[in-house]
């Protein structure tokens, strides 16, 4: 079986993203401090860059939830088309969880946006169909993730670990009462320890 895997950046008290997320604010208040060691940090080392290729490995679909896709909540009322321009980074099908229904929008690149309203399950079951033995990543945001961990889907779990506190926003295992992984690899910076996992 293929692999699922996981890459997700997180505050030292557990948050993947800040309060107050908004459109122009979509990590939320401070949420950015997760992410400097992949988005031009001159402090960032080898060990980032090596945690950057673990992120942007190509992968076969991704399901990802409705937050990470964009701003727009309710109905789909505006031309929305996501964060990433005309190509976005994922070069393969995407399977956005909403509960409002929406005609696939086909990007440049190869990604193709589907959005998929009876949950993650089938979400989770379109992208292993389409994903072949490139496998399937779990995108975001924190809820989605919240879901792959209780349903027991990923395979590889990497954590960057950011030393820093948020106090509040989005945090990451909320509702999760287990954890069946045990670390593979560790490498750290100044910016971030990176922490991959493998299911036990």
């Amino acid at each position: 079986m293929t692999d699922t895997t996981c890459h997700m950046s997180v505050s030292l008290d557990g948050f993947a993203a800040g309060p107050d997320q908004a459109r122009d604010n979509p990590l939320g208040t401070r949420g950015v401090e997760l992410h400097g060691w992949h988005i031009g940090d001159p402090r960032a080392t080898e060990a980032d860059e090596t945690a950057n290729g673990w992120l942007m490995r190509p992968r076969g679909a991704y399901v990802m939830g409705r937050n990470m896709f964009g701003p727009v909540r309710g109905a789909w009322d505006e031309d929305w088309r996501g964060w990433w321009g005309d190509e976005p980074p994922y070069h393969a099908p995407v399977f956005v969880l909403t509960h409002h229904a929406h005609e696939p929008i086909e990007m440049a690149g190869g990604t193709t946006f589907h959005f998929v309203t009876d949950g993650f399950d089938a979400a989770y079951a379109q992208a292993r169909e389409v994903a072949g033995d490139r496998g399937v990543d779990i995108a975001g945001g924190a809820s989605t993730v919240q879901q792959a961990l209780r349903a027991g889907v990923v395979d590889e779990l990497t954590l960057d670990i950011a030393p820093t506190l948020l106090g509040s926003g989005e945090r990451l295992f909320d509702g999760v009462d287990t954890f069946d992984f045990e670390p593979v690899e560790v490498l750290h910076s100044p910016l971030s320890t990176h922490i991959r996992y493998r299911r036990v």
